[in-house]
């Protein structure tokens, strides 16, 4: 499959993720000014934080991995009817399983909150507005799981929009749950937060209905199946298996710097999250649309036994990902402090929050381009069958995030918790990068071309400092909108000067 296809599965995907993340800036920017980085954020943070750390483990990403392959396997092999009795028995399984898992989370979320965010007992204001946060927002789960499961199956049909534009409702809810925030009365008053976890439910609500019209409309929505464990169900559940332990891996590196950030002065959680919704903005249009538009092409191409075309996939993936992903790292590093300025300095959110959340981006920054390619390479593995390695690289970059962490923290506080995630994430990418050569499945960007972007982020880098140094004394947002005009304008140029924008985008 030639790269074209890939350059416009990535342009539908990346576009919506982008259009989602800006409207996620403004989320974030209503959030902090009307919370701040104090006790009430920390709080809504933690209890945001536990809904979307048990979906990444069931449907987002591990059962996703697992049911693309399967679902492509088994509409070649035994036709459509048999891989939407799949879905089905799949989908039932799924919803009972997390409709129970909310059941007990909702007896059990003090223990839960205690294990997560240890430090919250030395301010029990701050813990118990935790726990009353976290059983608003642990229904969410069951809901945003069956979203990303109907959107796996869309992916598998090549419907990639709107599952790509499913996040957007998800941040006008919390933009207008936000703003409900200073005429909060009631009930809704208990928790400062209160609001945005109300409007949290009604994003589920509204993001199954988007997704479930469209599973109808395409006549795809899987009918609710009593599982039967038929053998192609057995051989998804044991990928599952494999990919849902990778991925309990990746969460406790989430866990450790939730648990080490709560023990550190108020504020480090809000800190490392405002920094890490920045450094995400590339992670998420670059890395995990390219991914997301790799898998179910993978799947097929090796499926039938076509080795070549899945390799020439995987280049022109890591192609795209090289000319955007090395200036983007080169501009969050140089001007972060402009960037959290510009972005989240309004209101409750002071310039000492600034400077922690602009230092911490830094770090993040750091690691961008390991994390982009583990979210490229990673389907490879899955598409393969071989997502144990992925398990065992997974187990071992959690080791060396944890040491990293303990070792980096008492010398750089919450600074040294992000540095720590971005080094454990080039141990991860660079192993899996080894693996792929190994196999032959791995083509790397000519040096050439690496060669001049890197020159052409250089040409940006140079523009930037140059610019912010005349710069000081304006706005902040203004600033910053100078600078992301001067730092695109200039790399754009400099890319189409010195030939390093890759063909697949030059076809377009």
């Amino acid at each position: 499959m030639s790269a074209q296809p890939l350059a416009r599965a990535f342009r539908q995907i990346g576009g919506m993720t982008a259009a989602s993340r800006l409207l996620g800036f403004g989320r974030d920017i209503v959030f902090a000014a009307l919370l701040g980085a104090g006790p009430a954020a920390d709080a809504f943070l933690v209890a945001l934080k536990l809904p979307n750390m048990f979906r990444r483990l069931t449907a987002e990403g591990a059962l996703a991995n697992a049911f693309v392959p399967a679902f492509a396997a088994a509409r070649q092999d035994d036709g459509d009817e048999a891989a939407m009795a799949l879905a089905g028995e799949t989908q039932t399984t799924l919803a009972l399983v997390l409709v129970a898992l909310v059941i007990l989370g909702e007896i059990f979320m003090p223990s839960i909150i205690g294990v997560l965010a240890p430090g919250f007992a030395e301010t029990p204001d701050r813990m118990a507005a935790a726990v009353s946060l976290a059983r608003i927002t642990f229904p969410y789960l069951p809901m945003i799981s069956l979203v990303a499961f109907w959107s796996a199956i869309a992916n598998a049909d090549g419907r990639f929009m709107t599952a790509a534009a499913v996040p957007i409702i998800f941040n006008l809810c919390l933009i207008a749950g936000a703003l409900m925030i200073p005429g909060a009365d009631g009930w809704l008053a208990g928790e400062k937060a209160m609001p945005l976890a109300v409007a949290l439910l009604a994003a589920g609500v509204l993001q199954m209905g988007m997704m479930a019209r469209l599973l109808r409309r395409t006549k795809r929505m899987p009918s609710w199946r009593w599982p039967r464990l038929a053998a192609p169900v057995r051989r998804m559940w044991r990928q599952f298996s494999v990919a849902s332990a990778g991925a309990v891996a990746m969460q406790v590196n989430l866990i450790v710097d939730l648990v080490l950030a709560s023990l550190l002065p108020v504020g480090a959680i809000s800190w490392l999250y405002f920094a890490d919704r920045v450094a995400q903005l590339p992670l998420g249009v670059i890395g995990v649309a390219l991914g997301t538009a790799l898998l179910p092409r993978l799947s097929a191409q090796l499926r039938a036994g076509d080795g070549a075309a899945a390799r020439q996939s995987l280049a022109g993936a890591i192609q795209l990902a090289a000319f955007l992903v090395l200036p983007a790292a080169v501009a969050l590093i140089t001007i972060a402090p402009q960037i959290t300025s510009g972005l989240f300095g309004y209101g409750a959110f002071s310039e000492a929050a600034i400077t922690a959340s602009a230092a911490a981006l830094m770090a993040y920054a750091i690691g961008m381009p390991a994390h982009i390619m583990m979210k490229i390479m990673q389907p490879a593995f899955y598409a393969d069958g071989r997502g144990g390695f992925v398990l065992g690289v997974s187990i071992a970059a959690v080791a060396a995030n944890i040491a990293l962490s303990l070792s980096l923290m008492p010398f750089l506080g919450h600074v040294g918790l992000a540095l720590a995630t971005s080094l454990s994430g080039l141990f991860a990418a660079t192993a899996l990068a080894v693996a792929l050569a190994r196999r032959g499945q791995l083509q790397l960007p000519a040096a050439g071309l690496v060669l001049r972007i890197c020159l052409a982020s250089a040409a940006m880098l140079a523009v930037l400092l140059a610019v912010s140094g005349i710069l000081p004394g304006l706005p902040a947002a203004a600033e910053l909108a100078i600078l992301v005009a001067a730092g695109g304008g200039s790399y754009l140029a400099a890319a189409a000067g010195l030939g390093a924008v890759p063909r697949q985008l030059l076809r377009r």
